[in-house]
C-alpha cells in the first residue's frame, strides 16, 4: 500500500482544535449530519476521515460565497440569478 491510500482518521477532539470550535459543536455536526464520521464499533468512538473535513470546509466556503453574492445582488439581478425565468 502507498500513501495515496493511506486514510486519516480524526478524533472529535483533534477536529475541534483545527477548527477553533468546542468538541461539543463538532458531535453537534455530526449528529446533524452535517460532518460526515464514523463510529468505530457499536458504542465506540467517532472518527472523522481527514477528506470529509476538508470536504466540510470546502463547502462552508462555498456556501459563505454564495452568501456573499447573494447579499450583494440588487432586486435588478434577480433575473440574472433565475436563469431568465419569470419568478
Amino acid at each position: 500500500m502507498d500513501n495515496s491510500d493511506t486514510r486519516q482518521f480524526l478524533s472529535p477532539e483533534a477536529v475541534s482544535e483545527l477548527l477553533a470550535v468546542p468538541v461539543d459543536s463538532v458531535y453537534d455536526l455530526i449528529e446533524s449530519g452535517e460532518l460526515l464520521a464514523i463510529r468505530v464499533g457499536a458504542h465506540g468512538p467517532w472518527r472523522i476521515e481527514g477528506h470529509h473535513l476538508e470536504a466540510f470546509i470546502a463547502d462552508g466556503y462555498e456556501q459563505q460565497r454564495f452568501r456573499q453574492k447573494w447579499n450583494q445582488a440588487s432586486l435588478a439581478n434577480v433575473y440574472d440569478l433565475s436563469d431568465g425565468r419569470l419568478i
